[in-house]
């Protein structure tokens, strides 16, 4: 008997305040880090496309993987940090729903990512994306788990 692939069935699940943060860097040169914090790329103010990437991919999350049940979010905020040949990216998600939002914030995160590597790739060829992972969650039936 081979196993069925559905989504979980949520509908007796109460609805709570969710939350969940993420984290993601992205590794480069400094001199390209220098162009991308001074909005000197060639396509532009990368950073700006970026946040407004991270925000459309936490709301679009339940279409690009498919056993995430669609959610209404309230909040998606996506900062930026730098360092010596890096810029971290933390994605804050929240809403209020039967189910959590971590998968919007590591998405969130992604495709923030993704974008900035798009953005910077014509300057510099070895960018690299690290350590995408969930920081903290909140709500529903494990209430606060922090992870980092």
């Amino acid at each position: 008997m081979t196993e069925q692939t559905r989504m979980i069935d949520v509908s007796d699940k109460p609805v709570t305040n969710r939350a969940a943060l993420a984290k993601g860097r992205v590794v480069m040169q400094p001199a390209t880090l220098d162009m991308l914090r001074n909005d000197k790329l060639p396509k532009g103010g990368a950073l700006t496309v970026a946040q407004v990437a991270g925000i459309t991919a936490a709301k679009s999350t339940s279409q690009l993987i498919p056993m995430c049940h669609p959610l209404l979010l309230d909040e998606v905020k996506i900062e930026f940090e730098f360092g010596d040949g890096w810029v971290d990216i933390t994605a804050q998600v929240k809403c209020a729903g039967k189910t959590g939002a971590e998968m919007e914030a590591m998405t969130a995160v992604s495709v923030a990512a993704l974008t900035i590597y798009d953005m910077c790739k014509a300057v510099e060829k070895g960018i690299r994306i690290e350590n995408i992972r969930l920081l903290k969650k909140s709500g529903g039936k494990s209430g606060e788990v922090v992870l980092e």
